[in-house]
């Protein structure tokens, strides 16, 4: 929710679209039973390898960055569909607010997905994700620094004692 403390509303934030609260409707049963297999499965890998346990839909695609937390962006290894696991993990470790907003969605057929070999290619990426960034050979991006509200005498000419 919204908050009235200035720097809160500062705050490093990434808000995720989330298919998370159709889960048992009919659009999620409509698919076929290889896809909710694989979609079940592809969460337990989020979750014990990829360590996102906060965020119930990763693949969603819908993200919004607040300005601040647009460091998470900066220097991102993954390009294919686990770019966005990337960027959650990224924003949890550095302590960034990620929220999850339902959204309205709608099951259009015609998938760019290849459903077995882009779910091994995700596992695989979510497992390497993992190890490179726990054996240091990814690093996080520098947190942003924190916002201040105060202005410095010193560092704004018009506030100068010294004006005749």
């Amino acid at each position: 929710g919204a908050t009235n403390n200035p720097d809160r509303r500062r705050a490093p934030v990434v808000a995720c679209g989330s298919r998370a609260h159709l889960v048992d409707s009919s659009v999620v049963a409509r698919r076929s039973p290889l896809r909710n297999v694989l979609m079940r499965g592809f969460h337990l890998v989020v979750r014990i390898v990829g360590g996102i346990h906060h965020v119930r839909d990763t693949q969603c695609g819908f993200k919004l960055f607040s300005r601040a937390a647009l460091p998470v962006l900066a220097g991102l290894h993954l390009e294919r569909w686990a770019f966005d696991v990337e960027v959650l993990y990224v924003a949890h470790r550095l302590g960034f607010d990620v929220l999850e907003v339902p959204v309205q969605w709608t099951e259009i057929p015609g998938s760019k997905l290849n459903l077995v070999r882009d779910s091994l290619q995700m596992a695989r990426d979510i497992a390497c994700l993992r190890l490179a960034y726990a054996t240091g050979v990814w690093r996080l991006p520098a947190p942003p620094a924190p916002h201040s509200t105060a202005v410095s005498r010193d560092a704004n000419p018009r506030m100068s004692s010294s004006s005749s």
